[in-house]
C-alpha cells in the first residue's frame, strides 16, 4: 500500500431509480446536502472496514428513507478533497419502499428524468453516473 493508497478517502453510494408512480417513467434521486449547497447521487464516507456496497445501501437509506435493491456496479469517481484524494464507488440501485425525512445532512430530494437530473446535478463527474445506469438498465 502506498502513502496515497493510505490517505485515500473511501466512499460509496447509488444512483437511485424507481418508475414513476404517476406516468411509469425512469425517475432518478438526488439530494441536496445544505451544507455544500449542492445537487448529488446519495453516497456517503464507510465505516472502518465496511463492505463497500453496503455502506452505498446504508447511505441511500440515511439520506434518502428509502431501501435499495442494489444492480450493477457503475463507474467509480476519483477526485481530491482538501488535498487529499477520495475515491466513490456507486452502484444502481432500485428505489424500495420509504420515506423521506429532511435532516442536517440532507434537506431534500427529487426525483426526475434522466435528462433533468443530469442537468440538476451540480458537479460534471455525477452526471457521467446517469448514462452508466441508463446503460446498465439498457435504457442508453
Amino acid at each position: 500500500m502506498t502513502e496515497a493508497d493510505d490517505r485515500t478517502m473511501h466512499a460509496a453510494g447509488c444512483v437511485l431509480w424507481r418508475r414513476s408512480p404517476d406516468t411509469g417513467e425512469l425517475e432518478i434521486c438526488l439530494v441536496h446536502r445544505p451544507k455544500y449547497d449542492d445537487w448529488s447521487h446519495p453516497k456517503g464516507k464507510l465505516h472502518p472496514r465496511e463492505d463497500p456496497l453496503a455502506g452505498a445501501l446504508r447511505e441511500v437509506e440515511e439520506e434518502t428513507g428509502h431501501t435499495a435493491r442494489p444492480g450493477a456496479e457503475l463507474p467509480t469517481v476519483r477526485y481530491p478533497v482538501d488535498g487529499r484524494p477520495k475515491e466513490v464507488r456507486y452502484w444502481a440501485a432500485e428505489a424500495g419502499p420509504g420515506t423521506f425525512t429532511p435532516n442536517s445532512e440532507v434537506d431534500q430530494v427529487l426525483w426526475l428524468t434522466p435528462e433533468r437530473a443530469r442537468d440538476r446535478l451540480t458537479q460534471p463527474r455525477d452526471r457521467v453516473l446517469v448514462d452508466a445506469l441508463l446503460a446498465s438498465l439498457h435504457q442508453a
